[in-house]
């Protein structure tokens, strides 16, 4: 696997592989991300909704906004340009078109080392990922931001959906992704002075030894090698 792709099952080459599954070939995590965007039609009411938002912002605005869309497994993700995000979240949700009045989940993924492509300049380490509901259209779809490590600023979308305030606490505190424009954006699960961010992938796995009858089970950062 080098270009995004996993071929055969649990990574066997050559011989070996008895899963009845050695022609599979599927996109890694990450992947999709960084490989392709879905053709239109999308089907169903992502269509609708897609030129809907296209009308509210205008068809310059989105096409700066918005480089890249994927529908996978009956959803719809729309990945956003950080420049552009409070536009269009504006929009979504005071649209008589679109109406999504939620922001249910603002969440993050490290795709450090994934299995995907590796992380670079072209293909950011962070993705921050906002979950929109209508409630009126009953509907949902995802709005993803990405940014590096060496600049992880997002706009805050707090003064569009307040309910993102504690939301975008985790996401900084786990993540370390700084949301501009947050009214008080500090540590929510870790302690005040804690240093680091625990749910990035190169953090330290720590831990304590476990003694059983006669045997001590090391920590789980001494117990194998991890990437």
């Amino acid at each position: 696997m080098t270009d995004g792709f996993r071929r055969g099952a649990f990574g066997v080459t050559g011989s070996g592989d008895t899963s009845g599954f050695g022609g599979l070939v599927r996109v890694e995590p990450g992947g999709a991300v960084a490989l392709h965007s879905t053709e239109r039609p999308y089907g169903g009411w992502f269509d609708e909704v897609t030129d809907a938002l296209v009308d509210a912002v205008g068809e310059a605005t989105f096409a700066a906004a918005v480089p890249r869309v994927l529908v996978d497994r009956g959803e719809i993700t729309y990945f956003v340009d950080r420049e552009h995000l409070l536009t269009l979240v504006q929009a979504l949700r005071d649209d008589e078109a679109l109406r999504f009045e939620l922001c249910s989940s603002v969440s993050a993924v490290d795709y450090l080392d994934s299995g995907g492509p590796a992380a670079n300049t072209g293909r950011p380490r962070f993705h921050v990922v906002h979950h929109l509901t209508s409630m009126t259209y009953r509907r949902r779809i995802r709005l993803e931001v990405a940014v590096t490590a060496e600049d992880p600023h997002v706009p805050s979308v707090t003064g569009t959906y307040p309910t993102a305030d504690w939301h975008e606490r985790e996401v900084w505190d786990m993540f370390g992704v700084v949301f501009d424009g947050h009214p008080a954006l500090t540590r929510i699960l870790m302690p005040d002075d804690w240093d680091g961010h625990p749910q990035r992938k190169d953090y330290p796995l720590g831990g304590v030894p476990v003694e059983f009858e006669g045997a001590q089970i090391p920590p789980p950062d001494e117990r194998r090698s991890y990437r």
